[in-house]
């Protein structure tokens, strides 16, 4: 747009320009997507949890504190600043399906090594986690207030934490791979 302005015989041509930005957005289905971020918030916390309090139990042991420890609560840790970024992008309106797919492809890669070591820890074919709860703990089942009850209710406990860390890291696995095809589908429909 030009105006144009007349100073003692000279005519001078102010230009003015509109800069027109168009932000695409994509349309995500809300329930579904919070419900994922509720649920990869809880598999990540909870294998935070249990991850760090066995290696609280390693070091009251004397125990060396295995890989997968560290290396699960690092990957859920960064899970969840992952799921905070979501909510930055989302809050600004520029929550895009390659993002999410990228992200989420490489958590689901993380993920599955920590599924896979878990497995291996709980089902594994030499003295597994599972195989050890089933001859000591779940086979017995001693009461009283003693402290043979005490270190069975202890060891009950630990054993169930690995079936949960299992689950979770399942669960993660799922709803990674669902926000992939989500992501998918948001792009395909916009």
């Amino acid at each position: 747009m030009a105006v144009a302005s007349t100073v003692s015989g000279a005519t001078s041509y102010i230009y003015s320009r509109r800069v027109v930005s168009h932000v695409r957005t994509y349309n995500w289905p809300p329930l579904q997507l919070n419900f994922w971020i509720f649920v990869m918030l809880l598999a990540s916390a909870s294998i935070m949890g249990v991850f760090a309090n066995f290696i609280l139990i390693q070091d009251q042991l004397l125990l060396p504190v295995p890989w997968y420890f560290p290396y699960f609560i690092t990957v859920s840790g960064i899970t969840i600043l992952f799921i905070m970024g979501l909510f930055w992008l989302i809050a600004n309106r520029r929550l895009l399906p390659a993002i999410v797919m990228i992200g989420a492809f490489m958590l689901f890669v993380q993920w599955l090594v920590g599924l896979i070591i878990v497995g291996i820890q709980l089902w594994g074919p030499n003295g597994s986690v599972q195989s050890n709860c089933n001859l000591h703990v779940f086979d017995v089942n001693p009461t009283g207030q003693t402290e043979r009850t005490m270190a069975w209710l202890m060891q009950r406990s630990i054993c169930q934490s690995w079936q949960l860390v299992f689950a979770m890291a399942l669960t993660g696995n799922i709803f990674l791979f669902w926000i992939m095809i989500m992501a998918y589908q948001v792009f395909a429909d916009s």
